[in-house]
C-alpha cells in the first residue's frame, strides 16, 4: 500500500485533509492509498446530521474549536493534536468488505504493538470493552485520464470507476472535556457527568503502550505501507481549491436534514 505524503511540518485545517482524501480518490489510481493527519481542536460531523442538534456551537466558539461537515455518514467526532486521524482510499467498492479489510489491517498493527485490539459490527476498534477508534465510509465515482499505449496512440477512454474512502480517529490522549463539551449541553454538571460517562466507554492508546504518539504514527506507517509518494505543489493547490467546498457555510450549516 502506498503512503501519500504532504511532506509538511505545519498543521492544516481539518477541511484540507477531507479534501485531500477526496482528491486522492479521484486522481490516484493506485489500488490502496493511506495517510495520517492531525488537527487543532475540531469537531467533524456526519453528512446527514443536523449541526444545531449535534454540535454545541456555543461551546465550540468559546473554546476555539472549529466545526466541519464530512461527506461520510456517522456521528460527531472530536479531534485534536493528541489523537491521529487515519485515511484509507481503495478501489474496493462494497462498504462492509472495505470496512472489514481496513479494520483488520489496523487491528493487526495494534496487535503487533502488543495491544489486544478487536473490531465490532459497528466498525469500531476496541481494546477490551472500550472504544479506541471510530470509523466512517463514503464512496465516490471517478474516471482517470486516458494513458498512451506503447506506440503513442491513446487508449480508449476509461470507464467510470468507484473508489471507497474510510476515515477514522485513533484516540491517543485527547482532551476529554472538549470532546464532551463540543457535542453535549454546556451545563457544568452535565459536562462533568458526561466526561466521566464517556471516559467509561472509551480508552486512550497511551494507557496501553509505551510508544509516544509520533512513534505510534511511525509504527503504523511502517507496517501498513511499503512505498510512498509526495504530493507536488500543483497537486496541493488543487486540493486547496477543492477544500473551499468543505469550508462554505452552505455545506457546513445548510445541509441539515429536513424534519
Amino acid at each position: 500500500m502506498i503512503y501519500v505524503d504532504l511532506n509538511e511540518e505545519h498543521v492544516r485545517r481539518l477541511s484540507f485533509y477531507l479534501a485531500m482524501e477526496e482528491w486522492v480518490a479521484r486522481n490516484m489510481s493506485e489500488p490502496e492509498c493511506f495517510f495520517m493527519w492531525q488537527v487543532e481542536p475540531s469537531v467533524i460531523f456526519g453528512r446527514n446530521q443536523d449541526v444545531y442538534s449535534e454540535v454545541n456551537l456555543d461551546y465550540c466558539r468559546q473554546n476555539g474549536i472549529q466545526v466541519y461537515r464530512r461527506k461520510s455518514g456517522g456521528g460527531c467526532v472530536y479531534a485534536d493534536l493528541s489523537n491521529v486521524m487515519l485515511a484509507y482510499i481503495t478501489t474496493a467498492d462494497e462498504a462492509q468488505t472495505t470496512f472489514d479489510h481496513y479494520l483488520k489491517m489496523v487491528v493487526e498493527v495494534l496487535k503487533k504493538m502488543g495491544i489486544a485490539a478487536s473490531w465490532t459490527e459497528h466498525n469500531d476498534i476496541m481494546i477490551g470493552d472500550r472504544k479506541v477508534s471510530g470509523n466512517a465510509f463514503y464512496h465516490v465515482t471517478t474516471s482517470f485520464p486516458d494513458t498512451p499505449t506503447a506506440d503513442g496512440v491513446k487508449a480508449a477512454p476509461s470507464k467510470a470507476v468507484g473508489r471507497s474512502i474510510v476515515h477514522g480517529t485513533l484516540l491517543y490522549d485527547t482532551n476529554m472535556r472538549n470532546m464532551v463539551g463540543a457535542i453535549t449541553p454546556s451545563d457544568e454538571k452535565m459536562l462533568k457527568h458526561g466526561v466521566q460517562s464517556v471516559r467509561q466507554r472509551i480508552c486512550l492508546l497511551k494507557d496501553h503502550t509505551t510508544l509516544t504518539l509520533p512513534e505510534v504514527k511511525a509504527f503504523i506507517r511502517g507496517h501498513l505501507t511499503d512505498s510512498s509518494v509526495t504530493l507536488t505543489p500543483k497537486e496541493v493547490t488543487e486540493i486547496e481549491k477543492l477544500e473551499q467546498e468543505y469550508l462554505s457555510s452552505e455545506w457546513i450549516f445548510g445541509h441539515n436534514p429536513k424534519h
